[in-house]
């Protein structure tokens, strides 16, 4: 066990003939003692400096081995988010794929329907060409028979048209007064 400046300070020398001179040992042994507590101080102080020093070594490394985990939990986060952005890219992309199909399948469907409209509404026009053709066609035969010159030719006056009239009712003027 190492001295201390008290065990020091009672140290008891057996005195011999011609010994050294007490107040010269009692002198540098007070030395010794001061120079021995600022050693034992200095010691503590060194001590405690390396306690807190090695607490925060300790604290710096649990914070350091914290923060590698988090980084190892940060990098699987984003390598899941990755992943999870991949697999969600692929739907989306499928799911385009299935209303671009979809889109065209419908317009394909509806080009085929106006194709059938087309060629029906052509089928129609070309049967309403033809009865307009025939009916205008029978109308210029009207026009050009000889019974429009005769019609021209023949000519009524106002008293024909009342003499012919005055037949038509005497018949009847004569049924009316028998009754």
């Amino acid at each position: 066990m190492p001295l201390s400046p008290l065990d020091i300070h009672n140290k008891e020398f057996t005195r011999g003939f011609r010994g050294y001179a007490e107040d010269e040992v009692n002198e540098f042994l007070d030395q010794i003692i001061k120079d021995y507590e600022i050693i034992l101080r200095e010691k503590k102080e060194l001590e405690d400096k390396i306690k807190t020093m090695t607490e925060q070594m300790n604290h710096y490394n649990t914070l350091e081995e914290t923060l590698q985990k988090s980084i190892v939990v940060a990098q699987e986060a984003a390598e899941e988010v990755r992943r999870n952005s991949q697999k969600e890219a692929k739907l989306i992309v499928k799911e385009a794929e299935k209303n671009a199909d979809r889109i065209i399948n419908e317009a394909l469907t509806k080009a085929r329907k106006i194709t059938i409209e087309i060629d029906e509404l052509k089928k129609q026009s070309k049967v309403f060409r033809n009865r307009f053709k025939m009916l205008v066609e029978a109308q210029l035969d009207l026009l050009n028979t000889d019974d429009w010159d005769q019609l021209l030719q023949y000519e009524v006056g106002l008293t024909d048209i009342q003499e012919q009239n005055r037949l038509q009712l005497e018949p009847e003027d004569e049924n009316l007064s028998s009754i």
